[in-house]
């Protein structure tokens, strides 16, 4: 039973985390596009790199939030007040925001404790509540940080009054139990919203992903193809086809139809291959070889699918 299935929203980061894949290098119209066209599909939020990133990054962040797309646009920052300036004067609805928790991150990059986190949180999150905007705070590598850090953190951030809470397995070291186990506790503990951001190193993010949405997380990060840092994240089509195997109806509001074109043009701009056996678009996702196989399906398409292809423009090929 999925808790929250009646209120998740996809958040695309294909303009964020998928710009950090080692053969993205979008154009600023090649962004536009990107942006126009999971904004067809349906996704309910786009999000975009920081403005601090570069000129460039400031200059398509603000031509995107201002393109009049029905998803809302958001923008990822550190929790510092210069990129929180940035973000608002960029006008992007919303502020994905990230402050690294785990020891190992701490050690090595900020050199903070908890407690400074907590004050800086408050800080920016502050100068963000005078400006009218989405605010998320995200702990940053979640799943290595004790589960007493995040709760101090998640806790003390949602106190003020901020959308939503953020669980980032960075490194894609997460059980799925554990993904449950920890988002549980989370929601518990904080009354906004929770975010989940799952890599693919050890190959779980999508199962954990959902794992997020059965424990009560609301929104749920993915990119096109999956493409991002290192592995990459929750491909939005595994994720779909996650959904969609057990209910339709839980991906109904999305153009599933469109969800081909998106992987084609993620594949075109990135100049690789739609895997053969991806999720729903792959060449062979619906092809049924094996005498049994092809005997059953058809007569009924469901002995061997749980995906109808026709919900997807796709059509299945029997092998005799």
């Amino acid at each position: 039973m999925i808790a929250s299935a009646s209120r998740y929203c996809l958040v695309d980061s294909t303009l964020r985390e998928g710009e950090q894949f080692a053969h993205a290098r979008f154009t600023s119209p090649q962004r536009a596009r990107i942006a126009r066209a999971l904004d067809a599909f349906g996704v309910e939020y786009l999000e975009l790199s920081s403005p601090a990133a570069s000129p460039q990054s400031a200059r398509d962040l603000a031509t995107i939030a201002g393109m009049g797309l029905r998803a809302r646009v958001l923008t990822h920052i550190r929790c510092h007040p210069d990129d929180a300036r940035l973000a608002v004067e960029s006008g992007a609805q919303g502020v994905n925001m990230l402050f690294a928790t785990s020891e190992q991150l701490r050690r090595a990059s900020h050199g903070r404790s908890i407690a400074q986190i907590i004050e800086q949180a408050r800080a920016v999150i502050g100068y963000l509540q005078g400006h009218a905007v989405e605010i998320r705070f995200s702990c940053e590598d979640a799943f290595r940080t004790p589960l007493e850090d995040l709760l101090a953190v998640y806790t003390a951030v949602d106190a003020l009054g901020i959308q939503r809470v953020g669980l980032a397995d960075t490194v894609g070291i997460a059980t799925p139990r554990q993904v449950y186990d920890t988002v549980a506790a989370v929601r518990a503990a904080v009354r906004c919203d929770i975010e989940f951001h799952g890599h693919d190193d050890s190959g779980c993010a999508i199962a954990n992903a959902f794992c997020a949405l059965e424990a009560g997380a609301t929104h749920i990060d993915v990119t096109i193809l999956g493409i991002g840092e290192r592995n990459g994240i929750t491909p939005l089509g595994g994720f779909i086809a996650r959904l969609a195997s057990l209910d339709p109806t839980l991906v109904a509001r999305y153009r599933l139809a469109q969800l081909a074109e998106l992987d084609a043009l993620i594949a075109e701009l990135t100049g690789i291959s739609i895997p053969f056996n991806n999720y729903i678009t792959g060449a062979t996702a619906f092809t049924h070889t094996a005498g049994m196989h092809a005997k059953a399906v058809l007569r009924d398409p469901s002995a061997y699918e749980v995906l109808d292809p026709a919900a997807f423009g796709r059509a299945r090929t029997v092998a005799i």
